[in-house]
């Protein structure tokens, strides 16, 4: 039996390309990554097949596609290692990738031990990051689901790529606001004011109540770690929040040191894109709500009024006779 291709018609569609002058490369290179991530796992087959078509388009697409594939694979926990290094990002054995995220120290000599090319892209990274790629509420809305959704290790992977993709990071919570909100928030923790602590922190990072609460109650911790880096929450202090604001995690040895871990290793620009992407998933839910009260209504309604005739009798003979003095005068 043979196996069905990822994308059947692919190169017929690559042949119409080049005879019609039409470059559809960047519309399929964005489908094959669609089509792929939305599949939990794959074969080998069609792991191979993927890495052959993407290597084809990756190169003669423009930056702005390329931009939106690595940062929609680079969320994906199954993209193949190859298609990481051809996107500029760090591919490694899916069985190393959690634990180097989490344990690998920043800025250790184990990036001289780099491939040469992986080398030159990490040091080619703050020259891409200058072209940021603004996330739609949709796009938004569903790396905020895909993050919540995950599981621990997968969280930790999507943080660890999520610093090398070009979307455009939240701005940093001015210095003397996330100073005054940091104090406020160590001091609900030390008394276990859950409820305090989720406000001040929604309304210091600019969260509606649902998103706020589901940082602060997720089980694993990954989303309230993001949420205190973005407020430059220095180690320490995020260290006595897990001892003090849950007892349940207080109290585990083995939680407390795996987030701090993680908080240690967790780059700033990850976090601010998490945020960011928190954000923006509101706007979906908030235009879903008020969609009645667009403008498009009004239009609607002031079109239906302007179509509206005059009511009365029609003359007989379907002709209008127009007004004259005399005849104004005989009907007074």
């Amino acid at each position: 039996m043979t196996t069905r291709p990822l994308f059947s018609g692919f190169d017929g569609l690559m042949s119409l390309s080049r005879r019609e002058g039409v470059d559809i490369r960047p519309t399929l290179l964005r489908v094959l990554a669609d089509l792929y991530v939305q599949t939990n796992a794959h074969s080998e087959e069609e792991a191979r097949q993927f890495v052959e078509l993407t290597s084809r388009l990756i190169d003669q697409v423009d930056d702005a596609t390329r931009a939106a594939v690595r940062a929609r694979l680079a969320l994906y926990p199954e993209t193949p290692a190859p298609v990481l290094k051809h996107l500029g990002l760090k591919p490694s054995p899916s069985d190393q990738r959690v634990r180097l995220a989490a344990e690998r120290p920043v800025g250790s000599a184990s990036e001289a031990t780099l491939a040469p090319e992986v080398a030159a892209t990490s040091r080619e990274t703050p020259l891409r990051m200058t072209s940021n790629l603004s996330m739609q509420p949709a796009d938004a809305a569903e790396i905020s689901n895909l993050f919540f959704g995950a599981a621990s290790a997968e969280r930790v992977l999507m943080l660890h790529n999520l610093a090398e993709t070009p979307l455009k990071a939240s701005a940093r919570v001015p210095a003397y606001r996330a100073q005054r909100a940091i104090e406020a928030l160590e001091m609900a923790a030390w008394v276990g004011d859950v409820d305090n602590f989720t406000l001040e922190l929604g309304e210091t990072l600019i969260l509606p109540w649902k998103i706020a609460t589901q940082v602060v109650n997720d089980p694993t911790g990954e989303p309230l770690a993001c949420a205190a880096k973005a407020l430059g929450m220095s180690s320490l202090v995020y260290q006595r929040v897990l001892l003090f604001l849950k007892p349940e995690t207080g109290t585990s040895v083995h939680t407390v040191y795996r987030l701090s871990r993680l908080y240690d290793t967790l780059q700033e620009r990850s976090a601010l894109i998490i945020l960011a992407a928190w954000r923006g998933s509101t706007m979906v839910a908030a235009r879903a709500r008020y969609r009645s009260g667009l403008y498009d209504d009004e239009r609607s309604r002031a079109r239906n009024a302007a179509v509206q005739t005059r009511t009365g009798t029609p003359p007989a003979n379907g002709v209008a006779v127009p007004r004259t003095a005399s005849s104004q005068n005989s009907g007074r």
